[in-house]
């Protein structure tokens, strides 16, 4: 009987503000990255009819081209819809190491921009793939 095997999926779309401004660096070998949270809300009502808010906090990281447009357009509040994937790393703190779970964006939509500008303008990519960069490098 031949093996099942489960289909590599690793997807993700969020809508959500930017908490902060971008943290612009580049790694030692040049590449753009930027890094900032988003919070994602959602709403809902409870058994007594009230509404109620839920935000989730989003780590995101962005490479190259895609870190420049950041860098460049977003800034604290602005709203974005990205599309990537999970990734998890180690990041080394004075307790020792934590993991750390964000998204990698490959696409993010400038949702502000799309009554000032036509939606390809507002809608950047990154087509880097992954042996592009070191993922652990810009930290």
């Amino acid at each position: 009987m031949p093996e099942l095997r489960v289909p590599d999926l690793n997807h993700v779309i969020i809508v959500g503000n930017l908490t902060n401004d971008p943290l612009y660096s580049e790694t030692q070998s040049g590449i753009p990255v930027v890094n900032f949270y988003i919070a994602s809300n959602k709403r809902f009502k409870d058994r007594n009819g009230q509404v109620k808010e839920d935000v989730c906090f989003v780590g995101v990281v962005a490479w190259d081209n895609l870190a420049v447009s950041c860098r460049d357009n977003l800034s604290k509040g602005s709203t974005i819809l990205v599309t990537g994937e999970l990734q998890s790393r180690k990041l080394h703190s004075d307790n020792g190491y934590r993991n750390i779970v964000e998204i990698k964006a490959r696409k993010i939509q400038f949702l502000d921009y799309l009554n000032k500008s036509s939606i390809s303008d507002a809608y950047i990519s990154s087509e880097l793939s992954d042996s592009d960069y070191d993922e652990n490098s810009y930290y």
